[in-house]
């Protein structure tokens, strides 16, 4: 039989005599504190462990991309593996995926912290042995965490419009840890110009007790109403799994929209501490431009349901995608900038992909939504996980890129001052690389991606339908 899907709608009663807790600000400000928790170290590390490994371990920013591909491509693994396992095992009293979160916190969190523990008087051997021993047990960590938290969206309520509004206050809890450590961070961690060693560990120790507070929170605060049985037919059918997910048109152009975007968002947080390192020579103007790209991304926030509602994720997002790539083929060119002005410019481009970044969680969930039609099975961790997957896809290349190509425009972390070539092409980086991805997600999304606004609509009415029948 194929699995029985049960949706616990506000006030039903459950086994214990107790009724469901009605969907409401409690789980928006659980999930907030899920990816709060979650930045508080994938943010930090994206924006400044390549600099710490370059400028505090003294390793070859080449040998750090070839750490970073290998890294994330065993995440990649890693990440389907535990969605699978996760979708075979029975729910608990607290839900099927809340559990995972609270068991795998705190060596996630202890391994974050030593990530950047620097041992004085140590080889250049050892530091980089330390180096790929913390960062890929972190990684592999963070999918035992992430996994669940990802897929729990789509198991808190079944209502779109709900689903929108959790996606919307996910992204506030990554925009929330970005603006920490985007705007603070900088201010703490370099000391004339240059990254201290201590500073940065104990920027690393805050960050783990607040990762450890907010993850704790988003289990308290969140209810899964949303379950399924899992039955013996539904652990050993992968075939029938892997024959759903190929078939599933929205989740693979999805999937390689999402890859770009990693791509891009990982290059550019490592390339941008570069270009005010050294191309502006200020690194205070990274908090800066940390804070007005935030705000930027604040200012769409309250716009992004109210424009879906009416022109639907699709639409919204892939217009936010045209402008954000023109602004940044406009600041490529524009190469007499001050500084200030190319934040300022810089924040249109934030404001309109914004909206791409706010929704994007609910476009999972619609892709997950789609599996469930085509096969009939619940299967929310292993579809999330194979998004998960190419997301991690995405930061291999855009570590791996990101490493080899400050050392190839002749980065050298022992100069005073890098030379005008390395300046440029670093400028170069941070501006047209990015303006080519926006482009083509753009034509991704509008070309590929099948699930417009009318098509969103008939899929949720589908598939009320079908649960009904299922009871």
């Amino acid at each position: 039989m194929d699995q029985p899907l049960t949706v616990l709608n506000e006030g039903t009663p459950i086994s214990d005599g107790k009724k469901v807790r009605q969907f409401g600000i409690r789980d928006k400000f659980g999930y907030l504190f899920g990816d709060l928790g979650n930045d508080f170290f994938f943010t930090f590390t994206s924006t400044f462990l390549l600099v710490f490994y370059t400028d505090i371990f003294h390793i070859h920013p080449a040998t750090v991309g070839v750490l970073f591909l290998i890294a994330r491509l065993w995440d990649a693994v890693a990440d389907v593996t535990w969605g699978r396992f996760i979708d075979t095992r029975k729910s608990t009293n607290h839900g099927k995926f809340k559990p995972w979160i609270l068991r795998m916190s705190f060596p996630l969190v202890l391994t974050g912290i030593l990530m950047f523990v620097k041992i004085p008087g140590m080889s250049n051997g050892f530091y980089l042995a330390w180096a790929f021993v913390t960062y890929i047990l972190w990684g592999t960590l963070y999918s035992t965490v992430n996994i669940p938290y990802g897929s729990m969206a789509s198991v808190i309520t079944d209502d779109p419009v709900k689903r929108t509004t959790l996606s919307t206050w996910r992204s506030m809890g990554g925009m929330l840890a970005a603006l920490i450590i985007n705007v603070i961070v900088p201010l703490v961690v370099f000391v004339d110009n240059k990254m201290d060693e201590n500073r940065i560990f104990m920027v690393a120790l805050v960050f783990g007790i607040l990762a450890m507070t907010c993850y704790i929170a988003c289990y308290k605060l969140s209810t899964e109403r949303v379950t399924g049985l899992v039955t013996e037919k539904q652990k050993l059918n992968l075939g029938s799994t892997m024959k759903g997910l190929i078939k599933n048109k929205p989740l693979i152009s999805f999937l390689v929209v999402s890859l770009i975007f990693m791509v891009s968002t990982l290059l550019s947080s490592a390339v941008t501490t570069y270009l005010y390192k050294d191309y502006f020579g200020d690194t205070k103007l990274l908090s800066l431009g940390g804070l007005i790209g935030m705000i930027s991304i604040f200012l769409a926030m309250p716009l992004a349901k109210p424009l879906v509602a009416r022109f639907g994720k699709k639409e919204i997002a892939a217009s936010g995608l045209a402008v954000a790539a023109g602004i940044s083929l406009l600041l490529y060119f524009l190469r007499d900038l001050s500084a200030i002005q190319f934040v300022l410019i810089s924040a249109i481009s934030a404001f309109s992909l914004g909206f791409f970044t706010i929704l994007i969680w609910a476009f999972v969930t619609d892709v997950i939504d789609y599996h469930e039609y085509l096969t009939n099975i619940r299967e929310d961790a292993t579809v999330y996980s194979i998004y998960s997957m190419a997301r991690k896809i995405g930061q291999a290349i855009s570590g791996g890129i990101g490493g080899f190509a400050i050392g190839a425009v002749g980065y050298n972390a022992e100069l005073m001052e890098q030379s005008q070539i390395a300046l440029d092409k670093i400028y170069s980086l941070a501006t047209l690389i990015p303006a080519i991805i926006y482009f083509v997600m753009f034509l991704i999304l509008v070309f590929l991606y099948p699930l417009n606004k009318k098509r969103t609509i008939q899929l949720t009415t589908d598939l009320a339908e079908r649960r009904q029948l299922r009871k």
